[in-house]
């Protein structure tokens, strides 16, 4: 009786568990990855993306302003005043500060030595005084209002603040080679095509596998089968130097046939085992009808193997659009014209490893439009890949 049809395993409620802990373990870095797109370089070295909602409070050094610029002289008695924060330019105007001082020093040894309004006595008649919002009055004589700007270390407490600047940057900034507009478009050069043309070509060769006869039929399906387990960097080197003999190589068109080769194998035997399931009867009705073997790809099977269609779009959208090995190998340029996207990043890896919004910001760009195409065909993904499982 254990065995009935229809009665639910005992451990269902492992399996939704378990599917519920992929979720989160898939959704927590995305999101983390998206907050963090909008936050300045400050609020991400202060905190972690799950307390962006919430002020953070952050240590920061500041220098008053150049005192052979800005001092001023009153009764024998030197001065230089400002903001700090209009001074470091994180600020346009007083009224733009944001930030609320809790302490501050003039030391190293001791950052939190003042509260906000209290008045530093430096030495000597030499006094600093920092007020809650940024502004310093710094006195004192003409030989020690003079040099660099006092240093000031502050600890202040920030609200919470987002920006577009990142994408500002990322996207639009030329100026620094970090601009990720061309890389995109780039990426789509190459990912487009390559996931339309094994497609174009895996349907007919699957149609033929499935419903045609033919002598080899057999070995052929079993080459297909053989190819999925060939290592893609096993072809790298060969195939590189037939496209360099061809002129093909470092190339639009050189990238494009090397993921058609290397996804086509995925594509024949996922098709093939879709349309094979198809029912025999609407097929014979059509060629009793008179239909060719191209009309009945065209108007019977290529409709009803959408499902499997799409399942691969997805793989093979996914496969290309992450792709960096093929696109170093197939699509040198040292110019930049042709640099894809994951190449992009890799490059800010090296020259901003530090600039930790600019690399989430560039990392979202890259992962945001699989996102879409993912959940705008996911529904075909689960009926693709049981395609052939059941007659």
């Amino acid at each position: 009786m254990d065995n009935i049809a229809g009665k639910k395993p005992a451990l269902t409620w492992a399996v939704h568990l378990s599917v519920a802990a992929l979720v989160l373990v898939w959704i927590f870095p995305t999101l983390g990855l998206l907050v963090s797109s909008f936050r300045t370089t400050d609020q991400i070295r202060s905190s972690g993306w799950w307390a962006s909602l919430f002020p953070a409070v952050q240590n920061e050094v500041f220098r008053a302003a150049d005192p052979a610029e800005n001092r001023v002289e009153r009764d024998g008695v030197f001065t230089v005043s400002g903001n700090l924060y209009v001074l470091d330019g994180r600020a346009d105007s007083v009224e733009d500060v944001r930030a609320e001082i809790q302490s501050w020093g003039t030391s190293s040894r001791a950052i939190s030595a003042y509260g906000p309004g209290e008045t530093a006595d430096l030495g000597d008649g030499e006094t600093m005084t920092v007020e809650v919002n940024g502004d310093y009055v710094w006195s004192g004589k003409d030989d020690q209002i003079s040099g660099r700007g006092q240093r000031i270390f502050v600890t202040a407490e920030s609200p919470p603040e987002f920006t577009l600047g990142n994408y500002q940057t990322v996207l639009f900034d030329e100026s620094n080679r970090e601009g990720m507009a061309k890389a995109f478009f780039n990426t789509l050069t190459v990912t487009i095509p390559a996931t339309i043309i094994p497609i174009l070509i895996a349907a007919f060769a699957a149609y033929a596998l499935a419903w045609m006869e033919f002598p080899g039929r057999a070995l052929l399906i079993a080459g297909v089968v053989a190819l999925l387990v060939v290592p893609l960097q096993l072809a790298l080197i060969p195939l590189l130097s037939l496209h360099n003999d061809l002129g093909i190589g470092k190339g639009y068109v050189g990238v494009w046939l090397a993921h058609t080769g290397f996804g086509l194998p995925l594509a024949i035997y996922l098709l093939r085992n879709y349309m094979v399931g198809l029912p025999r009867d609407i097929i014979e009705c059509a060629k009793v009808d008179g239909a060719t073997d191209f009309q009945i790809f065209i108007k019977i099977i290529l409709p009803l193997s959408f499902p499997a269609l799409a399942s691969f779009a997805i793989f093979q959208f996914l496969w290309t659009w992450n792709d960096l090995l093929v696109a170093m190998v197939f699509l040198i340029d040292s110019s930049g014209e042709t640099t894809v996207m994951t190449r992009q990043i890799v490059e800010l890896l090296g020259t901003r490893g530090g600039d930790w919004e600019i690399l989430a910001t560039s990392a979202f760009v890259s992962i945001a439009v699989p996102l879409v195409v993912f959940f705008a065909m996911q529904k075909y993904l689960v009926r693709g890949l049981l395609a052939g499982s059941v007659k």
